[in-house]
Parts: structure tokens; C-alpha cells; sequence
């Protein structure tokens, strides 16, 4: 039987299979302890995932408000160590025609679920949520270079130079019109 799609908004309390899930498809393959899965600012975003009827949590994802005065640089992860993910500079000029502007973070799927459609329908779910609840115009992501094609099949464009997250490995910035409005 397929999971079910779960969404909670801002201030939503995250059961801890979220965490669970997110902590072994993200954190724990790199060596980081428990704690490096959970974000100070995730009771500010909206969270997605995939539960089966038993309980389990299979794929997870979440998207945020980037701030009016932020161009998206931050911190990859709580803890010790953590590396800076660099800025979107598109945002850094102040264009509001791309504010409000959200980041999606945070996406993993469990070995044995991958490659059944379910990182797509979180990407297109935290999208809809975030246009709903925000007002989203644009959204931005850093990438991991193996997640790139699923990204770009959900119409996501990559934009800049190949970087390195400290302890992660190759990402690339990507983003997205949300509201399908011509920016030019």
C-alpha cells in the first residue's frame, strides 16, 4: 500500500519518525550524530513527508520563508562544524518581484522507497503550501549533484557554479518561478 502525504505548517509539532527519517536518509550516512537533523528554524517552516499506515516516516522535506532581508546564506546544519551555504545572489540585489522568496531544505527519501515519485510529490506539495500559505513567488534550493535531474523534472534551473558543502559534498544552486509571473 502507497504512503500517505503529510503536511504541517508553521508551529505544527513534527512527529519524531520525521526526525528518524530525516536523520538516516541525511545526516547519519555523513557520520554526523543525532541532533545534526533538527534546524532552529523548523517550527517556522512548512514540513512534508511520506507515512505508510504503520507509522513509518519514508521521505521528508521541508521549505522555508527566506527572510525579507536575507539572500539565503546559512548554516547546512545544527551542531558543531556546521558549514555556510552561500547566498543566492539573485537575491542579494533586492529584487522584491522575487520576494516572498522560500528555500526547500532538508529532502530525503529511504533507500528502499527511492525512484517511486515520492521526492517529486514533496517538492510539488511544499511548492502549493508555500504559495498558499506565503505568498510564495520564487523558490531556491542547493542541491546535491545525484538529486539535480528530480529537481529539474519538477522544472527547477540550475544557475551558477558547482560548490562544495563542507562535510556533504558537490551541490549546485537551483531556483524556480512559483507563481509562473515573468520576472523580466
Amino acid at each position: 500500500m502507497p504512503p500517505n502525504l503529510e503536511i504541517a505548517l508553521p508551529g505544527t509539532s513534527l512527529p519524531e519518525a520525521y526526525y528518524a527519517c530525516r536523520y538516516t536518509c541525511l545526516r547519519e550516512p555523513l557520520g554526523f550524530s543525532h541532533g545534526a537533523e533538527r534546524l532552529g528554524d523548523d517550527n517556522e517552516a512548512i514540513h512534508a513527508w511520506w507515512e505508510t499506515d504503520e507509522g513509518e516516516v519514508v521521505a521528508v522535506g521541508r521549505i522555508h520563508k527566506i527572510a525579507e532581508d536575507s539572500d539565503g546564506s546559512q548554516s547546512d546544519h545544527a551542531g558543531p562544524g556546521a558549514a555556510v551555504c552561500p547566498a543566492f545572489t539573485p537575491l542579494s540585489g533586492g529584487d522584491d518581484e522575487m520576494r516572498p522568496a522560500v528555500q526547500i531544505r532538508q529532502m530525503g527519501t529511504l533507500e528502499e522507497w527511492r525512484r517511486q515519485g515520492l521526492a517529486s510529490g514533496l517538492v510539488i506539495a511544499l511548492e502549493a503550501s508555500a504559495i498558499s500559505h506565503w505568498g510564495a513567488k520564487t523558490g531556491w534550493l542547493q542541491a546535491r549533484v545525484a538529486a539535480i535531474p528530480m529537481y529539474e523534472s519538477e522544472g527547477w534551473v540550475q544557475f551558477g557554479e558547482e560548490y562544495d558543502v563542507k562535510g556533504i559534498g558537490p551541490h549546485f544552486s537551483m531556483w524556480k518561478i512559483l507563481t509562473g509571473e515573468d520576472l523580466d
